[in-house]
Parts: structure tokens; C-alpha cells; sequence
């Protein structure tokens, strides 16, 4: 109690903040989320069941020259 007596009340106030923070990341740390979207990915968003399109980017760019950006869908 020796602490507390030399501690005015924003002190305590900041403490306490910190020490609420520190609680909350703790809990988010070790407490799973349950997933009520009924999807199997980790994202939890109900997406297509079909396989993405294969793309592909490519980005070209030399010095002087003007940059270029292509798309390739499959």
C-alpha cells in the first residue's frame, strides 16, 4: 500500500487503462471465436463453393519508359 499512497488519481486512472487493455488482448489471445456463418474457412464469410479463377499480375515498369500493369484472367 506504500505505492498507492504517492500515486495521485490519473495515475490510477492510466494504470487502470493499461492494465483493462492488457486484460482484454489477454482474453482475445486465448478465447476462440465460434463461427455461427456455417463456412469451414477461418474468414467466416460465405463465399462461393466454386474454385477461385486463376489470375495473374504483372507489373512492368523500366526507367523512361511509362509503367505497365497486365491482367491475365484464365
Amino acid at each position: 500500500m506504500g505505492y498507492l499512497a504517492g500515486v495521485d488519481w490519473q495515475q490510477i486512472i492510466a494504470l487502470s487503462i493499461v492494465a483493462a487493455t492488457a486484460g482484454i488482448f489477454a482474453w482475445r489471445r486465448f478465447h476462440r471465436r465460434k463461427s455461427s456463418f456455417g463456412c469451414n474457412d477461418h474468414c467466416g464469410c460465405g463465399g462461393d463453393s466454386r474454385p477461385p479463377e486463376k489470375s495473374s499480375i504483372v507489373f512492368h515498369a523500366r526507367k523512361g519508359e511509362r509503367p505497365q500493369v497486365i491482367v491475365k484472367m484464365k
